[in-house]
């Protein structure tokens, strides 16, 4: 039985250490097309038969990077943290592919900052951005995601198409969808506490709170 994709695209994740298989594994779950680069062979044939295609290349040869072909990708998440050189390369070659979204692992603050200037558009420090929660942040609609122990989530995200230019009341998304719209925020202006009046614009973000699956399918919506 093929699994329910509530972000229907393919991703490409290169080095499937503890970031990037964390990574790789819980957008797998959120029901991302996974497709991994692993130089390790062992690691690569582990993560075979979890992820939708796993190849075991040198991302930092452009010969090789080639076989996963980079540029059909949207998003592709560079997971090395082993060698900075083997990191750099691999994500110059990725910029030179054109992905529009690359995020990248940083292990300091110099090697983040090669990161920015070679043209990585996220550079994450796994102190601070575990893998799994990177794989909720990918898609673009959310902008912070924050869960807890017991599957609650709160997170800053773009509405979806159906609730702009709808007062919260109209669309009854407490109901339709099973979570909390906590506040808006627009562009230049303050925080604004959300209340049934409250109208979405196509400019705002906003605060929603409940079930980390529940947030997860509202933020699927177009």
């Amino acid at each position: 039985m093929s699994k329910h994709r509530l972000f229907d695209e393919d991703v490409l994740v290169i080095g499937l250490g503890r970031f990037g298989a964390a990574a790789a594994l819980e957008m797998d779950r959120l029901g991302y097309r996974v497709h991994a680069i692993e130089s390790d062979h062992a690691l690569a044939e582990r993560f075979s038969r979890k992820l939708t295609r796993v190849i075991a290349v040198d991302s930092a040869d452009p010969s090789q990077l080639a076989q996963a072909k980079p540029q059909d990708f949207r998003v592709a998440v560079v997971g090395i943290g082993t060698s900075i050189e083997g990191s750099l390369l691999t994500a110059g070659n990725l910029v030179d592919a054109g992905v529009p979204s690359i995020w990248a692992k940083a292990v300091s603050a110099e090697h983040a900052r090669l990161l920015e200037r070679i043209g990585v558009h996220h550079v994450i420090f796994p102190e601070a951005e575990s893998g799994s929660r990177v794989a909720h942040l990918v898609n673009d609609r959310m902008q912070g995601y924050i869960e807890f122990e017991d599957g609650y989530a709160i997170v800053k995200m773009a509405p979806p198409q159906e609730m702009i230019g709808f007062t919260l009341a109209e669309t009854d998304i407490r109901k339709r969808y099973g979570v909390t719209v906590v506040g808006v925020k627009a562009p230049g202006e303050d925080f604004a506490h959300a209340v049934p009046e409250t109208k979405v614009g196509r400019h705002h973000m906003m605060i929603v709170s409940g079930p980390s699956k529940l947030i997860e399918q509202l933020a699927a919506r177009p």
